[in-house]
């Protein structure tokens, strides 16, 4: 079935609307697997804020030509599912690796992360990377720790005399 030229424009305006401000990009091939399983599969993409969609190899690499998604127009070869996401980076990664795992059929080839084409280990470390909230968790309590410490050397001198009161007392009332 050919596609018609509005119809091709109109999905290259598509994918060029949807690639502009892209965090990361998952490219997987999914020969094979039955309609139930991709189904499943893209619900749960879906529900984590991530796209997932067949596009024709050749209508990616024209939207893509120029921009700084260019080198990974290297891995579109085959059938090609393509995942992104423009909240978080790791959830493509990690959505795709936890599939590949469960489902022979679905192989992660490779994608795109802050201007570097990735390979399969590279899209399994993009997936082990910590994720906006646990950054700033991390951040927060970097930032908690040094009042609180303070906080903790200031009580300890009055805590310590505190004690020592009291163990005198306890000692003249055993007398």
């Amino acid at each position: 079935m050919a596609m018609d030229r509005a119809g091709k424009d109109e999905i290259l305006g598509e994918i060029k609307a949807a690639f502009a401000d892209v965090q990361s990009v998952v490219l997987a091939d999914y020969r094979g697997m039955r309609v139930p399983a991709v189904t499943s599969m893209r619900d749960e993409f879906r529900k984590a804020g991530c796209h997932y969609r067949v596009l024709k190899n050749s209508l990616v690499k024209i939207a893509v030509k120029g921009s700084k998604l260019e080198p990974m127009t290297a891995l579109l070869a085959g059938p090609t599912a393509v995942i992104w996401s423009n909240e978080t980076p790791q959830a493509p990664a990690k959505i795709a690796l936890k599939w590949a795992k469960d489902e022979p059929k679905f192989q992660v080839k490779g994608g795109y992360f802050d201007g570097k084409v990735l390979d399969l280990k590279g899209v399994e470390a993009l997936a082990t990377m910590p994720g906006k909230p646990e950054v700033q968790a991390s951040l927060l309590m970097t930032f908690l720790q040094v009042p609180t410490n303070f906080v903790r050397t200031l009580m300890a001198g009055p805590q310590n005399f505190m004690y020592v009161l009291d163990a005198r007392k306890r000692e003249l009332e055993s007398k």
